[in-house]
């Protein structure tokens, strides 16, 4: 049987875990804190369901192992700037930006990318945490120390948002879902949507840009790539070098899903490209208790993290998936009176891309 420890311990690696069962793999998600004595580490290959992580005796045995995959390239997509100065080498579209390191540089700033300026911390920016929209007016807002510590892109007016999310062994074989249709609100994902037949210019481009990521890294497992849709094609936002909440989905609309992809991935074991036969949707649970009328829906799978539910907590997911449009749109309409009332708005954008 094969072994695979999981550096971080929430819903990522515990689906990681779920997804190992069937396939014969022992996979462990451990705390950053834990005590590497007391775990199987050095028969084990190693991954990670997070991008960065402190000092920690746990991490500092894994600095040194043979079988961390990913392990250096975790920390340079981690921080904004390596991670937009590959894509600038490797000559692939994203947002202008540069690095913020004085409120010397606003007046230039606001001339070279108009009116508006988003602002990202380098590190730990995420569901809409550590990012700042800011006018010449109200720089001010900016704290002092994030100068040197953010990056500052212009604002897209862009049309859409998708995500493509693919896979590389170290044979360098890759492969690649549909891509996902992807709705925010406040800077977090609420909903996904994908179809077998995804629109073909927007698959071939994420996939051209993917593959050339995953190529020049040299990558093993899953990456997702987070991108908007534009009159002139994709611009890339973000990369996440692992399993990612776009691809939540291929649990229930994929012959494989992303998890199980990962750990073929890492693994070594056979990656045939993941089949896709009917429209998938996934409704994140933001913040939401539990409730098990939820189940009544016939065509709902439910996914629950465990988790201590707090405002703007990811504490679940819903995948619905069917053939019959129709079906699909009636069930997500009916969920609208058991879910929040921000997933209105959600739920209707989801049923005007089926």
């Amino acid at each position: 049987m094969k072994s695979v420890c999981v550096l971080g311990n929430g819903q990522l690696g515990r689906m990681l875990r779920q997804a190992g069962e069937p396939l014969g793999i022992a996979v462990y998600p451990i705390g950053i804190d834990a005590n590497p004595t007391e775990l199987p580490i050095k028969q084990s290959i190693i991954t990670a369901e997070v991008e960065r992580w402190p000092q920690t005796a746990l991490t500092r045995e894994l600095a040194t192992h043979d079988a961390f995959i990913n392990r250096d390239i975790f920390p340079r997509l981690a921080d904004r700037l390596p991670q937009k100065q590959l894509l600038d080498q490797l000559g692939l579209a994203t947002a202008p930006w540069e690095l913020l390191q004085s409120p010397t540089q606003w007046p230039a700033i606001f001339s070279r990318f108009g009116d508006l300026a988003i602002i990202k911390r380098r590190t730990g920016g995420y569901d809409g945490r550590g990012q700042w929209r800011l006018t010449a007016q109200t720089t001010s807002q900016l704290p002092d120390e994030c100068y040197g510590e953010c990056i500052v892109e212009q604002a897209i007016a862009f049309k859409g948002e998708l995500s493509l999310v693919g896979a590389r062994n170290a044979a360098g074989e890759m492969v690649f879902y549909p891509i996902t249709h992807n709705l925010h609100q406040e800077g977090i994902l609420f909903a996904s949507v994908v179809y077998p037949q995804a629109h073909s210019a927007h698959q071939q481009q994420a996939e051209a840009m993917l593959t050339a990521i995953l190529r020049e890294l040299e990558y093993v497992g899953v990456m997702a790539m987070e991108c908007f849709i534009t009159d002139e094609g994709l611009l890339i936002n973000e990369l996440a070098p692992r399993v990612h909440n776009s691809g939540h989905w291929t649990q229930d609309g994929a012959s494989i899903s992303q998890f199980a992809l990962h750990l073929r991935a890492i693994c070594g074991l056979a990656l045939p490209r993941p089949v896709v036969e009917s429209p998938s949707v996934m409704i994140n649970l933001i913040g939401c208790e539990l409730d098990y009328r939820w189940l009544a829906e016939p065509l709902v799978r439910l996914h629950w993290y465990d988790k201590e539910v707090r405002a703007g907590r990811k504490v679940g997911h819903l995948n619905l998936c069917s053939a019959d449009t129709p079906a699909l749109r009636e069930s997500l309409q009916r969920l609208v009176a058991l879910l929040p009332t921000e997933y209105a708005t959600a739920i209707a954008w989801v049923n005007a891309q089926l």
